[in-house]
C-alpha cells in the first residue's frame, strides 16, 4: 500500500488537519523534479554540439551538475525543506497540546480513584470551600475510619470527579497554549541535545532540539510518586474490596469508561508519532531520490529524530501513561492482573479503530452497492464446470455460465416477447408499453440485472419502440428523434436535483461527525435502563433517518451500540431487541422528510402540486412517532429484556470541540430546509425546490468542504434508479396507457369512498413492497395510484400517492425489506455469529408492518384531510 493511502486510512479523523501534510509535500517534489530536468535540458544544450536531440535527458543525465541545475538544487532546498520545517513545528505543537491535556486527564482520573479509596467522612471535602483542598494520601490513610458511609463516599466522588477533571483541563490547556506558542516560535529552527547548529546543503542552519525540548521538559510537572510506606495490608485489602462491593457499580462503570476513553486516546496519540515519523521518513527518501541527494540522513537524525515528539524519553513517557492506565484499569475491574487488563483495552481500541476507520459514508456505500447491483459471485463458484442434466434422450450439457441469473433473465425476456406480440391494446403505443413495464418490472423484481442497469434499458426500450405520443390533441407518435428529446428532458427533473441536494447534506454531516456527535449526546442521557436505552435508540436513528437517509442511518446506530453489545450478558435478549428497534426505526424514519427516502423522492413527483417540506412534516412526524411507540411496546413486549437484562452500560458523549465547519455545514443545512418548508411562498423566487437544492450543492463544494471524491461517492445508482423510474411513468402516461389501466381499476373500486380506496392500495403496496425493493414498488405503484386518485368522483390524487409512498417504508417483515433490515441482519458478534434471525423479523417484522400501515391510513389520511390534500 502506498504511504499516502496508508496515512489516508489511519489518521484520527478529528487531527486529520494536524498530520505531515504528505500530499502537498508531494506536489512540492514534483514541482522540483520538473525545474531539475528543465535546467539539466537547458545546461545539456548549452553545452552540446548544437543539435537538440543530443542535449535532451535521459535516464543517464546527471541531474545535480554544475551551472544551472545547481541553481535549481539550491531553489529546490529553498522551497522543499521550509515547507517540511512548518509541518514538523505544526506536529510539535499539537503534539504537545495534546499530551498536555491527555496527561492530564490522567492525573485527575489516579487522584479520583485515591480521592475516593482514601476518603474518610471526618476531614471536610475540598468542595465545602473554594479554599479548600483534597487531603494528602498520607494524612487520609492514617485517618480514615474502618466504618466510611457508602453514601458518603458515593456523594464525595460525584463532587470530586467533576472538581478535579474539570480544574485538570483548564490548567492543561493553559499551559499547553503557553509552552507551545513559546516553544515553536521561529519556523525550522528545532535544537538538538548538544546545542548546536546543524547545516543542511541548500537549507542554511537548521536548529536542534535542545531549546523546544527544555522548555517543554522542565514544563511538565513530574509525577508525584506515591507514599508506598503509609500504606498497609490492611488499606490494600479494604480498597480491594470496596471496588468490589455491589453498590460501587455505577461508579465502576463510570471509571471503566474514562480509563478506555484515556486508553484510546494515549494510544491514538502514540500512532500520530509513529505514523508522521515513518512520513518524514518517506518523503525525505522521495525527495532525495529526485534531488540526488542525501538530506534524508541529515535531517531526519539531527532534525526530526530530535524533536520533542519523536524522542526517545517522550516515546518512554507516553508508554508510561498508557501502562498507568492499564494499571489503574487492573485494579479495579481485573483484580490485578494486568494481561487480562491489556487484552480488554485493546479490544476496545481496536473497536474504536473500527469505527473511526470506516466511516459512515463509506459503509453506506458499501451496503447500498451490495443491495442495488447483482452480487460478484466467489472465485469457488466461478470454476464449478459444465453442468449436466440428464433427460431420457440422454445427458444435456450447459455451459458454466449459463446459470441462476441468466436463466431467469432469459425468461423474463422471453415473457417481453410473447407480450410484444400479442394484441392486448388497440394502438401499438399501449401495446409496446405495457410490455416494457411488464418487462422492467420482472427485472426490477427478480434483479436479473442490477436495478440501475434495467433503469438504463427503460428509455433505450421508450425510444426504440416509439411508445411516446405527443401532447396534442390527436396525440400524434413521435418518431425516435423526438421521443429521445422529450424522455431525456423528462428524466432530470428537479425531483433529482433535490435527491442530489439530501445528498450533500448527509454527506457534510457524515463527514464532519455532526450526525455522530448528535446522536451521541443523546444516547448519553438515556441512563442505563433497557427500555430508555432502546427508545433513545429508535429516536435516535429516526431523527438520523431523517437527514442522512435511512441507508447511513442504521449504519451510525450499529457502530454507537457496539459497546454495548459487547458488554450485554450471554443469552441476553435486549441485543436483539435493539437491533430490531433501530432497523424498524430507521424504516419508519423512512417516512419522516422528502430526503429520507427513494420512495418519497418518487411520490413527490406525482404529486401536483407538490407538497411543501412543512405539509410533509405535519403528516409525517406523527406518524413516525406513534409508530416508534408502538414498535418500542412491541418489542418490550416481546423480548422482555428487563427479565434478563437489568441494567445497561451507557454510551459517552463526544468531547470533541466544535469547529466553524460544523457550524457552517449546520447553517447551510437549517436555511436549506427552511427554504424547503416555505417553498410555496417562494415560489416567485425559486420556482421549484429543486432549484433550492443547488444552494448546499454550491455552498459545500465551493468552499471545498465537500471534495471530488465526496460527489464520486454520491448513491449514483440510486439516482439513476429514480431517473429510469421517471421515465417509465412518464412514458406509461405519454402512451395512454395509464389512462386505460385507470380506466380498468376505476370500474372495479366504483362506488367505494376514498378510505377504502387508500385501504385498498396500501395493502396492494404493502405486500410488493415487503419482497421487493421499496423504491421499485413505488416505480410500479405510485403512477397508477396518481391517475386513479385524478379520476374519482372526489379527486384526491396526493392523498392515495403518499399515503401509499409512506407505506413502502412501513413495509419491513422480511430481511430484504428495505436497507436498514439488510443491514441489521447483517450484524455479528465477536465470533460471527448473527444476533438476528429471519424468524426475528417475521416475529415482529411483519405485525408491525400491520400497525405502520393501519397508522398511517386512520392517523395520516385525517391529517392529510384536514390539510386539504
Amino acid at each position: 500500500m502506498k504511504f499516502s493511502h496508508q496515512l489516508q486510512f489511519n489518521v484520527v479523523p478529528e487531527w486529520v488537519d494536524y498530520y505531515l501534510a504528505y500530499d502537498n509535500l508531494k506536489k512540492i517534489i514534483y514541482q522540483v523534479e520538473k525545474d531539475l530536468v528543465a535546467a539539466g535540458a537547458s545546461n545539456d544544450l548549452e553545452s552540446g554540439s548544437g543539435s537538440p536531440n543530443q542535449g535532451e535527458p535521459n535516464e543517464r543525465s546527471g541531474l545535480l551538475s554544475t551551472g544551472a541545475r545547481s541553481q535549481a538544487r539550491a531553489r529546490a532546498n529553498n522551497m522543499f525543506l521550509p515547507a517540511l520545517d512548518r509541518e514538523l513545528e505544526k506536529i510539535i505543537s499539537f503534539y504537545f497540546k495534546k499530551e498536555r491535556e491527555l496527561y492530564g486527564e490522567v492525573d485527575a482520573l489516579a487522584a479520583d480513584i485515591e480521592f475516593v479509596e482514601n476518603f474518610d467522612p471526618s476531614i471536610p471535602s475540598r468542595s465545602a470551600g473554594s479554599g479548600s483542598k483534597a487531603p494528602n494520601s498520607g494524612s487520609v490513610r492514617k485517618t480514615r475510619s474502618r466504618n466510611n458511609s457508602r453514601a458518603s463516599r458515593h456523594s464525595i466522588l460525584a463532587r470530586s470527579g467533576s472538581w478535579r477533571y474539570d480544574e485538570a483541563l483548564a490548567h492543561a490547556d493553559a499551559a499547553a497554549h503557553n509552552t507551545a506558542t513559546e516553544a515553536v516560535q521561529d519556523v525550522g529552527h528545532v535544537p538538538n541535545p548538544s546545542s548546536s547548529s546543524t547545516f543542511v546543503p541548500g537549507h542554511g542552519e537548521v536548529g536542534t532540539s535542545s531549546q523546544i525540548s527544555t522548555s517543554i521538559v522542565t514544563d511538565v510537572e513530574p509525577e508525584t510518586p506515591r507514599d508506598e510506606d503509609d500504606e498497609d495490608d490492611n488499606d490494600e485489602d479494604d480498597a480491594k474490596s470496596m471496588w468490589f462491593d455491589p453498590e460501587m457499580e455505577h461508579e465502576k462503570m463510570r471509571f471503566r469508561h474514562n480509563c478506555i476513553e484515556m486508553f484510546v486516546n494515549l494510544s491514538e496519540l502514540q500512532a500520530y508519532a509513529k505514523l508522521n515519523c515513518t512520513g518524514f521518513s518517506k518523503i525525505l527518501k522521495k525527495y532525495d531520490k529526485i534531488s540526488e541527494n542525501n538530506t534524508k540522513k541529515v535531517y531526519m537524525n539531527q532534525v526530526v529524530l530530535q524533536a520533542y515528539p519523536f524522542k526517545q524519553e517522550t516515546t518512554e513517557k507516553l508508554q508510561g501513561q498508557i501502562d498507568r492506565v492499564r494499571d489503574i484499569y487492573a485494579r479495579i475491574f481485573t483484580n490485578g492482573d494486568t494481561e487480562v487488563a491489556k487484552r480488554s483495552l485493546k479490544m476496545h481500541l481496536k473497536e474504536h479503530m473500527v469505527w473511526e476507520r470506516n466511516t459512515v459514508w463509506r459503509d453506506m456505500i458499501g451496503i447500498e452497492r451490495k443491495s442495488q447491483a447483482v452480487g460478484v459471485r466467489p472465485s469457488s463458484a466461478l470454476k464449478t464446470g459444465p453442468i449436466n442434466i440428464s433427460t431420457p434422450f440422454g445427458s444435456i450439457q450447459f455451459p458454466e455460465w449459463l446459470t441462476g441469473n441468466v436463466w431467469t433473465l432469459l425468461l423474463c425476456c422471453l415473457v417481453f416477447a410473447i407480450l410484444l406480440n400479442i394484441e392486448l391494446f388497440e394502438g401499438p403505443e399501449q401495446q409496446n408499453c405495457f410490455a416494457i413495464l411488464v418487462f422492467a418490472s420482472l427485472l426490477w423484481a427478480t434483479e436479473s440485472l442490477p436495478l440501475f442497469v434495467t433503469s438504463l434499458l427503460v428509455p433505450l426500450l421508450v425510444v426504440m419502440l416509439r411508445v411516446m405520443r405527443a401532447d396534442d390533441e390527436d396525440h400524434t407518435r413521435l418518431d425516435s428523434h423526438a421521443a429521445a428529446k422529450k424522455i431525456f428532458s423528462l428524466m432530470f427533473s428537479p425531483v433529482i436535483m433535490l435527491l442530489l441536494g439530501g445528498f450533500a447534506v448527509a454527506a457534510a454531516m457524515s463527514k464532519f461527525h455532526i450526525a455522530k456527535a448528535m446522536a451521541t449526546v443523546v444516547l448519553s442521557k438515556a441512563g442505563t435502563h433497557p427500555s430508555a436505552v432502546l427508545l433513545a435508540n429508535m429516536l435516535v436513528a429516526t431523527v438520523a433517518s431523517m437527514w442522512i437517509s435511512n441507508v447511513a442511518a442504521p449504519v451510525l446506530c450499529f457502530s454507537l451500540i457496539q459497546p454495548i453489545l459487547r458488554t450485554l450478558p450471554p443469552g441476553s435478549s435486549f441485543a436483539k431487541c435493539l437491533i430490531l428497534g433501530i432497523a424498524l426505526a430507521s424504516n419508519v424514519g423512512g417516512m419522516a422528510s422528502p430526503i429520507s427516502s427513494p420512495q418519497n423522492i418518487i411520490a413527490i413527483e406525482y404529486m401536483h402540486p407538490a407538497p411543501s417540506w412543512l405539509e410533509w412534516f405535519t403528516v409525517a412526524l406523527p406518524i413516525c412517532l406513534v409508530c416508534d411507540l408502538a414498535i418500542w411496546g412491541a418489542l418490550l413486549w416481546v423480548y422482555q429484556p428487563s427479565s434478563n437484562t437489568p441494567t445497561i452500560s451507557t454510551i459517552r458523549s463526544t468531547k470533541d470541540p466544535i469547529t466553524g465547519t460544523q457550524v457552517f455545514v449546520c447553517v447551510v443545512t437549517a436555511i436549506t430546509i427552511l427554504l424547503w418548508c416555505f417553498e410555496h411562498q417562494l415560489e416567485w423566487l425559486f420556482g421549484d425546490m429543486g432549484l433550492i437544492a443547488i444552494i448546499p450543492l454550491l455552498a459545500f463544494f465551493g468552499t471545498g468542504i465537500l471534495t471530488k471524491e465526496d460527489f464520486n461517492n454520491f448513491l449514483w445508482t440510486v439516482i439513476i434508479l429514480a431517473m429510469g423510474g421517471i421515465a417509465l411513468g412518464k412514458a406509461v402516461e405519454s402512451s395512454g396507457l395509464l389512462h386505460m389501466i385507470a380506466e380498468a381499476v376505476q370500474d372495479y373500486v366504483e362506488g367505494f369512498s376514498l378510505w377504502v380506496v387508500l385501504v385498498i392500495f396500501s395493502g396492494l403496496t404493502l405486500v410488493i413492497a415487503t419482497f421487493i425493493s421499496h423504491t421499485v414498488a413505488a416505480l410500479i405503484i405510485l403512477p397508477i395510484v396518481a391517475q386513479i386518485g385524478a379520476t374519482l368522483p372526489d379527486p384526491h390524487p396526493r392523498i392515495l400517492v403518499m399515503g401509499a409512498g409512506l407505506i413502502c417504508s412501513a413495509a419491513m417483515g422480511l430481511p430484504v425489506s428495505g436497507f436498514p433490515n439488510m443491514a441489521a441482519i447483517s450484524v455479528t458478534d465477536e465470533l460471527g455469529t448473527p444476533f438476528l434471525s429471519t424468524k426475528d423479523f417475521l416475529k415482529t417484522g411483519v405485525p408491525l408492518s400491520l400497525v405502520a400501515t393501519g397508522v398511517v391510513i386512520t392517523m395520516g389520511y385525517g391529517i392529510m384531510l384536514a390539510l386539504g390534500f
